[in-house]
């Protein structure tokens, strides 16, 4: 375990967000978002912003995005029916790997209920070997690297 807690991250630390309808299904026998869930809205909001700039391909583009790591932290719960606000950044950036990080907010909350990050590595489609981030995505990772201010 780490020896300092994370402190939730204030919404003007996202220069761009993206709106997450709960569903029933989000909810855990303890009335909140189960946690994996959280996993998923992370995923959805980063390749959704992606896909929107023109940077990624699902189904044709030669490049694909592999997650080798992922960590989220809770602050406060979320839940069935609440509208969340996922707020995302670039903490970093290689030659093939893009550190991002998503803050996950109640609708029009000040502060993240949940914090977190994932590690993508892109690769080639067919060979599945790492290769340099393509140009469109390099300019939107750069966008969103240049934005931040954790």
């Amino acid at each position: 375990m780490s020896a300092s807690r994370p402190t939730p991250q204030a919404r003007g630390s996202y220069p761009v967000f993206r709106t997450i309808t709960t569903r029933w299904m989000d909810n855990d026998l303890y009335g909140h978002v189960n946690n994996v869930v959280y996993y998923s809205w992370f995923d959805t909001a980063v390749n959704a912003y992606l896909i929107e700039q023109g940077a990624l391909d699902i189904h044709h583009g030669a490049t694909v995005g592999f997650v080798v790591e992922t960590q989220c932290n809770y602050f406060a719960p979320l839940a069935f029916p609440q509208t969340v606000e996922a707020g995302i950044r670039v903490a970093e950036a290689g030659r093939s790997s893009v550190r991002y990080e998503v803050g996950l907010f109640a609708a029009g909350a000040p502060q993240a209920a949940a914090q977190g990050h994932f590690v993508h590595v892109y690769v080639d489609r067919a060979t599945q070997r790492p290769v340099p981030l393509p140009d469109a995505l390099r300019r939107v990772v750069q966008a969103l690297t240049s934005s931040s201010s954790p």
